[in-house]
């Protein structure tokens, strides 16, 4: 409907604007006439009479030697008017009926002293315009009389604009089909969209939207498969987060309920002994909700703030930081100088759980080294490294899920979330968390965030 509406108006305006220019030129052309037969009447008169050698002093001789010697168009008709009447008229078609009709008669009776032009709308010849010239002489008051008849130019001009009109509905009444061809082609894509979209509903995210073509509805679906696949995934990562985290804290729960069914209240080494139990088992639960509210966090815009860091600084406060960890052989790797943007205590929080994970799995007397450094491609890496027991192959991805666990040592009570809370902050910071072998034993944990650089350069140690 509105590529029809556009086009009708389109060709309307266009008949009009035609129809206006033709008409004007019409008005031109007649007007080019009348200027050009009374420039030559004005040049007869100002000149003289062939037959006396003088300038001419009869009117009526005046008027009839330029009629004889004018040959008037098929539209047009010369007149010469004296003693209250027409007298003579060129040989056109229009000379035997028009000199007699009454309203031109009072038209140039009006006109005999001024002169001037003036329009007729009449029922046989259509519009006429009458153009007097007065001329006088001693004896005699005149006036010469130029009559164009437009009939037959308005008539040949609205032949051509029914010709257009008709063209015009058949090629609206065409484009219009087209149009609708075109748009039913277009919004298919869309109707199958939302079909699809129907069918999907928020417990079964798994569906998919076809896609064909490479055209901006493809984008479109294209764009709306990966929107369902990120919230599938995430509506997934939920569902057996919950499931996780309930197990988890089935467990704690579950002892507290054994402990408190059995709690002997008369006995106070029972109770101090169940007392202390149950408060361990709370401190576990309250570290398993500390570290859920900090993974629910990790997906809201106000999670990090970014700054200008001094890396090599930052560097060595994270290594005395943790050395309060352990007694463990801490040393400094190697480290880079300049600024990078991150948020310091985030990063912070994730360099101190890489270095308590790489307590867990070294002894006394082990190598635990921390440093920073720029890539090849000029990401920041910042790393943790050991020479404890490593990671196994398989668990390499495993230990970042959330209550992942790899094979570890027996006496180690987390929860699994340590490390899916290191990748949390590096993937909201835009990098990646990643393990490598380190050396023929141990681990390195490395840290790989985009570098925001400023005006100045890196300045590798």
């Amino acid at each position: 409907m509105a590529v029809a509406i556009l086009v009708g108006l389109a060709l309307s305006s266009a008949g009009l604007v035609v129809y206006a220019l033709e008409s004007a030129h019409i008005q031109q052309e007649v007007n080019g006439q009348i200027e050009q037969e009374l420039a030559e009447f004005d040049g007869l008169q100002g000149g003289v009479d062939p037959q006396t050698g003088e300038p001419f002093a009869d009117v009526r001789r005046l008027i009839r030697l330029f009629l004889v010697r004018n040959v008037p168009d098929d539209d047009e008709l010369l007149v010469g008017y004296w003693d209250g009447v027409p007298q003579e008229s060129s040989a056109t078609r229009h000379a035997r009926t028009f000199p007699g009709y009454q309203p031109f008669l009072d038209v140039v009776e009006k006109r005999l002293d001024t002169g001037g032009t003036e329009r007729l709308q009449t029922e046989e010849w259509g519009e006429v315009v009458v153009t007097v010239q007065p001329v006088r002489d001693e004896r005699t008051s005149g006036a010469f009389v130029i009559v164009n008849f437009l009939r037959d130019e308005h008539t040949e001009l609205n032949r051509v604009l029914q010709t257009y009109a008709i063209v015009a509905v058949l090629s609206l009444g065409l484009i219009t089909l087209v149009a609708a061809w075109l748009a039913g082609r277009l919004l298919g894509p869309v109707r199958t969209l939302r079909d699809n979209a129907r069918q999907i509903t928020e417990t079964d995210l798994s569906r998919r939207i076809p896609e064909s073509g490479n055209d901006d509805i493809t984008a479109l679906t294209r764009t709306f498969n990966e929107m369902l696949a990120r919230l599938d995934r995430a509506f997934t990562g939920q569902r057996e987060f919950l499931d996780d985290a309930g197990h988890e804290l089935k467990t704690p729960l579950t002892i507290i309920r054994g402990h408190m069914e059995v709690l002997d209240g008369s006995d106070p080494a029972d109770v101090a002994d169940t007392r202390n139990l149950l408060l361990g088992e709370i401190d576990r639960m309250a570290r398993l909700v500390n570290d859920l509210i900090m993974l629910a966090k990790t997906d809201r815009p106000d999670f990090f703030v970014l700054a200008p860091v001094e890396v090599g600084a930052f560097t060595e406060t994270v290594l005395d930081k943790c050395r309060a960890l352990g007694e463990r052989r801490w040393q400094l790797d190697e480290v880079v100088h300049g600024t990078a943007s991150f948020d310091e205590q985030r990063i912070t929080q994730a360099l101190l759980q890489l270095g308590s994970n790489a307590v867990k799995h070294t002894e006394p007397g082990d190598v635990i080294g921390v440093g920073s450094r720029t890539d090849p491609t000029g990401k920041l890496e910042m790393w943790v490294r050991d020479t404890g027991t490593g990671v196994r192959e398989p668990d390499k991805e495993l230990i970042f899920e959330r209550f992942g666990r790899g094979a570890g040592r027996t006496d180690d009570d987390g929860f699994g979330l340590g490390l899916s809370i290191v990748r949390a902050i590096a993937e909201a910071h835009g990098g990646t968390v990643a393990v490598r072998d380190s050396g023929p034993k141990g681990a390195t944990f490395v840290l790989s965030l985009p570098v925001r650089r400023k005006a100045e350069a890196w300045l590798a140690s």
